[in-house]
Order: C-alpha cells, then structure tokens, then sequence
C-alpha cells in the first residue's frame, strides 16, 4: 500500500473525534484537529511528529491529478482543492507553503446538507427563500459556517422551487441532491477561471438564482450588481465580521468618484446581510451560532444609500427593524445570556459593543438566570455531544 495515502488516516481520525472540524498536517507536530474552534491533539499513539519529506509526499498525493491546482501551488505557494473519500466524507483542502515546508488543512464536510433547525438559523429568514431578485450576503470570519448557512438556503429552496440554479464555487463543498430545482455547480479551477467570468456567463445560462463562493473584486461585484438590478437573485459571501463593515467593504472596493453611484445601486439591490460568529456554549459542548440580520427597507436603504451620520445609525435601525425580523449581534448575545446558553465572559467578548452590553447584562446580576438550555432546546446549536471516552487507536495501514 502506498505509505502516503492518506485515506486511512484520515477514516482513523474521524472515527476518533467525530466532530472534527479542521485536520492539520504540519512537519514538526502530529497531526491535529480543530475542535469547537480550538486545536486539539489526536488520541492515536502512532501518530508521531512528520517530517518535512512526510508533509510534502501528503501534499503530491493530495495534488496527483490536479492538474490546475498544481499550477497554482506552483506559482503562488499555495491551492485549493476538494476531495471526496467513499464512506468518509467530502474535504476541502488548502496547501500551503510556509519556512521552506508545505502544510496542509483539511476541512472536513459533512456529507448531509444542513438544515435551518440544525444550524440554529434565526426563523424569520425563512422569507429570503421567497425572494425573486437582489442580493444576499452572508458574512463572518473564516471558520464560522457562511458555507453550511449557504448551503441550507439553497437546498431549502430548491426543495420549494423550480428553479435553476447556478453555483459557482472554490472548491466546491456541498453536493445538493435533486429537488423541484436543476441545480449546476461550478468549480474554480476546473470548470472555470475566476468567479467574475462564471458569474459573466452565468447570465446566459437562464438562472433564476446564482450563488457566488466569494465576491472578491469590483468585477464580481458589479456584475452581481446587474445581475440582481436585471431580476436574478444572488447569493454570495464575504470575510466581514458585521453589516456594518459589509457595507463599508463593498463600497470601499470602489475609487471614489464612484461612492455615490454604488451607494445608490447597493441600497436599491441589496436584500439581506446575514452575519454571522459562533460562540462557545457556557457548558463546555461545542459552539452555538449568532446571527446578526439586516434586511432591506426605507431605513436600512437610506443608511446604505446616504453613509454613516447623513444615513442615520444602522444598529439603531436593526434594533427598531425587530418586527422585520432584524437583530444585532448584542441583542442575541444578551438573549443567549439571560438562556444560561452562554457566560458572560463570552458575551462580552464577542459584542459589537462591549461597554453597553455590560452594562445591559448588569441589571440581571452579572449571572445567567439559566444553566441549561431546555427553553431554546437543540435547534439552535451547532453541536449537543461531548466527546465521551475517546479510544485510542493504532493507525492500520492494511485498509
């Protein structure tokens, strides 16, 4: 058997720590996990520190056949790609070079599509699926669920719909299954060049809906601008941490001569901005999601429309917008809080606005009136099991 296979390795870790969020390979360490976002050793004893050689022969593995991938990592130092391992599951990976080596991170996922009860999304954006045309954003740090969040919009759609869909991806993550929808995925890399000109040709394809991995620059941003002004609705992502600064992010892309014409575009096309952090559950068993949700309407336009200031407040105008299914960070974060979900310390670290989220939490003690989370029961977490009597395991090189 080829020593640098890694499938067994792979079946062996997962078999350990189901939850397993992240696999990192690194010359100089074993190979470790990330768990509940944090990193964690691996409870096998053959699972000695690699090698420089040992990384670099995982990664030609990983890469054979590749063929653009291989371009990529040759020219930059660093590629994406996708993996599919038969009774495992679906990977998508990053190689890197760093200090002279190659390191690998494999993200593990789940091979069955989230749902909105799963991921503990917020019930009121249900409606997005609704939605004829615009645009909708989902946002966060890397690690943070924008994919599985994508991926339970999509499939409930298609589920309702008849529509076709288009997905442009890098890699590509979720398979979706046959619904009412066609849906067409797309791979940067193999099935097209860069998210601007699939999304350019897209147009063509007689999309209903198209999801965009990433909008990475002023070209995928404009053209998924006249995509929604000319009836399409776009799904994409973006790596920012709040509405607030998806705004600023997507307007600041522009010189700024163009401010106000995109201002004016983005506040008539925009639909939802949905962002999103997950937060560690006060009793140790995993991370439970918050979601910040700003949706469209006469306030929230004339914010995106006018700026900061001329614009009014947007935080002020999320908490007023409750009756339309907005929220803030803080206002879930204090809800989490007062459920015993989470402590305070943890609330006060992921606030938008730490000092008056103190304050607030101080009219009930500084203590959660709850330790448990009965009253939200599972629907709005990302993990109920604790990892209990993990086995130790040898490496069987013979599967």
């Amino acid at each position: 058997m080829n020593p640098y296979d890694i499938a067994p390795i792979l079946r062996r870790i997962l078999n350990a720590l189901p939850r397993t969020s992240d696999i990192v390979f690194s010359p100089g360490y074993p190979p470790k996990v990330i768990l509940d976002g944090t990193l964690h050793a691996i409870p096998i004893r053959e699972l000695t520190p690699l090698t420089i050689y040992q990384t670099e022969m995982l990664a030609l593995s990983l890469l054979h056949g590749k063929t653009k991938a291989m371009e990529t990592f040759t020219q930059t130092g660093s590629a994406d790609l996708s993996m599919t391992l038969e009774k495992t599951g679906r990977f998508r990976i990053n190689i890197f070079r760093q200090r002279g080596s190659i390191a690998i991170v494999m993200r593990v996922i789940p091979t069955i599509i989230p749902t909105f009860e799963g991921l503990g999304l917020p019930e009121q954006i249900r409606n997005l699926i609704h939605l004829k045309n615009g645009i909708v954003l989902v946002t966060g740090p890397t690690g943070c669920g924008k994919s599985s969040t994508m991926a339970a919009i999509i499939n409930l759609m298609s589920q309702e719909y008849a529509y076709h869909i288009i997905t442009i991806e890098d890699p590509i993550e979720f398979l979706f299954s046959r619904g009412k929808s066609m849906i067409h995925q797309r791979e940067l890399g193999g099935d097209t060049f860069s998210f601007s000109s699939a999304l350019r040709t897209a147009l063509r394809q007689a999309p209903q809906v198209i999801m965009v991995g990433e909008m990475r620059d002023v070209e995928s941003m404009n053209i998924a601008i006249e995509a929604a002004e000319t009836g399409h609705l776009i799904l994409s992502t973006l790596h920012t941490i709040d509405a607030a600064k998806t705004i600023e992010r997507i307007i600041g892309v522009y010189p700024k001569e163009q401010e106000e014409l995109i201002r004016t575009r983005f506040s008539q096309t925009f639909r939802y901005i949905l962002s999103q952090r997950l937060v560690p559950r006060a009793d140790g068993k995993g991370r439970v999601l918050a979601m910040e949700v700003l949706k469209s309407n006469e306030r929230t336009r004339s914010y995106v429309q006018k700026g900061p200031g001329a614009g009014g407040n947007l935080e002020e105008a999320m908490v007023d917008g409750t009756m339309d299914g907005m929220q803030t960070f803080d206002m879930e974060l204090i809800r989490m809080f007062q459920e015993g979900i989470i402590d305070k310390n943890t609330a006060l670290q992921f606030a938008t606005n730490p000092n008056n989220l103190n304050l607030k939490m101080g009219d009930f003690g500084g203590e959660s009136r709850r330790q448990t989370t009965s009253k939200t029961g599972s629907s709005n977490l990302i993990s109920d099991s604790a990892i209990r009597d993990l086995p130790v395991i040898g490496l069987d090189h013979k599967e």
